[in-house]
């Protein structure tokens, strides 16, 4: 990277993504990392590399700055068929006044207090697909795999309730909504066109409904919500925005997958928060906290870019250059969090909250409902299975962006 002779840039610790070291315990390195530098470059072959901010404050403070923003035009994908494309910029990809019209628009879909009037409906999604787990642990010995057989269902039908799916929609949903949900490749663009063509049908379906029938009482869906949303100005989204946000929605959607499986494992790594759990349920919500802090899939935050030359602790970030939170050693920081690598489900609240679901005008929109669904999986397995212990080896991914297991077998 090109630097003044006048203003050499200091040694900064580098971190190769690809070392099996990093792979396989991405919180050790990256808090070995913070307590190094406040400020590391990141690497892996055929990567161009960028700097990471590893500290609380810091990292926190850079997902707010006006100086770094989303790349615009990261949606034109050579792989997805052309009729997609106008569909494929999401809010993720917007920045300042685009960005702040549409989430104005549609966040009062996403509150915490439509989150918890949906509740009953989450519940009782979380119970029938235990129902399916025990069924199928009766059938293999008492042992079933929780990411296959819960974790990585879950999601998806909680969206398709949320969403407001139609009943009849939902095995299209499911099976593009799996394969969106294993990453990158030829089968995921072959997906992209199904899951629009879904969403197309569904605001058309409940335009129409909305016409035909009288309003409903209670809790609305999703796509209620926003078909009805408009500002104080009469602004409202498009059919293109709409069908884009929900589109969008199926994907970071799946995020509860690996929050799930993370803190099932974490608990049954650390009895003792196992047990408080079950003596005392109203621990849940924090624990649901500590556990997003302690073992959240996020490791890094989707890289910003700096709109101008920047310093960063007096290392010179040139206009354009990628540059991302280290969550994972953020949310572990002692600046911010007392004894931050012990799991501790009793934790007071601090002061200032982790950054499992990002910060500033980014923060995950869909963060409520996560924090509800993943409340209801852990109470009801702990609650419905007092015996639940391993019943082999998890099988964790090596993907260095995100902190996820392939399989957690369990004995029920």
């Amino acid at each position: 990277m090109p630097q003044s002779p006048l203003h050499p840039r200091p040694p900064v610790p580098e971190l190769l993504l690809s070392d099996p070291d990093v792979l396989r315990d991405p919180f050790t390195a990256y808090g070995r990392a913070r307590e190094e530098s406040p400020v590391v470059h990141l690497a892996a072959p055929g990567f161009g590399g960028m700097w990471a901010l590893t500290r609380h404050a810091d990292a926190r403070a850079f997902l707010g700055d006006p100086r770094f923003g989303i790349r615009t035009d990261s949606f034109l994908r050579p792989d997805v068929p052309e009729d997609c494309v106008p569909y494929m910029r999401t809010m993720a990809e917007m920045n300042g006044p685009e960005h702040l019209r549409l989430r104005r628009l549609v966040a009062p879909a996403f509150s915490a207090r439509r989150a918890a009037a949906f509740r009953p409906r989450i519940e009782a999604t979380v119970d029938r697909l235990l129902d399916d787990l025990a069924a199928t642990a009766s059938h293999q010995d008492d042992t079933a795999d929780l990411v296959a057989d819960f974790a990585l269902r879950l999601p998806m039908e909680v969206i398709c309730e949320w969403v407001g799916i139609a009943e009849e929609d939902r095995p299209h949903w499911r099976e593009a909504g799996a394969t969106i949900a294993a990453g990158a490749g030829p089968q995921f663009a072959a997906a992209i066109p199904g899951i629009i063509r879904g969403a197309q049908r569904a605001v058309a379906r409940r335009r129409t409904e909305l016409t035909d029938t009288a309003p409903a009482t209670g809790p609305t869906d999703l796509l209620t919500d926003l078909i009805r949303a408009q500002d104080e100005d009469g602004d409202r989204l498009t059919d293109t925005e709409m069908v884009t946000l929900i589109w969008h929605i199926v994907l970071a959607g799946q995020s509860p997958t690996p929050l799930v499986a993370n803190a099932v494992d974490a608990l049954l790594a650390h009895p003792g928060q196992l047990a408080a759990l079950r003596a005392d349920p109203s621990l849940l919500p924090g624990a649901v906290e500590e556990l997003t802090r302690w073992a959240g899939p996020t490791l890094l935050s989707i890289p910003r870019y700096a709109s101008e030359d920047t310093d960063l602790h007096g290392v010179r970030i040139p206009k354009g250059a990628a540059v991302t939170a280290l969550v994972a050693a953020a949310n572990r920081d002692p600046r911010a969090f007392p004894a931050p690598d012990r799991l501790d489900v009793r934790r007071p609240a601090p002061a200032t909250p982790h950054l499992g679901f990002g910060h500033g005008p980014h923060f995950c929109l869909g963060a409520s409902v996560a924090r509800v669904q993943t409340e209801a999986a852990l109470a009801a397995v702990v609650r419905r299975f007092p015996r639940l212990a391993r019943a082999g080896d998890a099988r964790r991914a090596l993907d260095p962006g995100t902190w996820r297991l392939e399989s957690l077998p369990v004995r029920l």
